[in-house]
């Protein structure tokens, strides 16, 4: 698989649904067979990145293959991975609804059935830290715990999956739950789905939804 292709594929695809805006935003896939992470270049207009400025390292930071620099939140995506087996492909956004939560510094719990099943409980949000540092590293892997997606306080979102379309289906349903919290508490209180609800649909979508051989 040409996994440069794939990920300005996914980078367009980022663009194109108004998760985030001109450079803002990065994208990560592992190749599960040979373990290193393809990541996006930084700064770098999405619609004009070619496979050359793909760059290529492996899980503890060494670079494989490209001249770029790699995104400023390389140690983030990498430490993600290094924590999580499960992930292969992580999706930082800089979406608006999402960011009116990382702004308060507060949690979006699951108030839909849809970020039940495919957020699970309710969604961190960091304590504050400069973009590409360390400590945001750091606290995105605190905060995102063996979750799907968290809040970067003061900042964006995290959303992680199995694949691409996994990560891609965690942007989506974040987004919407934040437009769907945020025009419900215009109006009244949220009432949040029941832990044991949010377990239930969760282990069902994962384990038992859809088509299955």
């Amino acid at each position: 698989m040409n996994y440069k292709r794939f990920l300005i594929d996914a980078c367009l695809r980022m663009i194109g649904s108004g998760l985030t805006v001109e450079t803002w935003g990065n994208i990560s896939v592992r190749d599960p067979e040979t373990g290193y992470v393809y990541l996006t270049p930084s700064g770098m207009p999405y619609d004009t990145i070619v496979e050359d400025d793909i760059v290529v390292m492996d899980i503890d930071g060494n670079r494989i293959e490209g001249e770029r620099k790699p995104t400023i939140e390389h140690a983030m995506h990498l430490g993600i991975m290094r924590n999580r087996p499960d992930v292969n492909a992580v999706v930082h956004t800089h979406p608006v609804y999402s960011q009116v939560f990382a702004l308060l510094h507060e949690n979006i719990p699951p108030v839909i059935d849809e970020a039940a099943q495919i957020l699970g409980d309710e969604v961190r949000v960091t304590e504050y830290a400069l973009p590409g540092s360390p400590e945001m590293a750091e606290n995105a892997i605190k905060a995102l715990g063996n979750d799907a997606a968290c809040l970067l306080a003061n900042h964006g979102a995290v959303a992680v999956g199995k694949d691409m379309d996994a990560a891609f289906r965690v942007c989506t349903i974040l987004e919407m739950t934040s437009q769907i919290y945020y025009m419900a508490r215009c109006i009244g209180e949220p009432k949040a789905i029941d832990a044991d609800k949010v377990a239930f649909m969760k282990d069902f979508v994962a384990n038992h939804y859809g088509q299955r051989d």
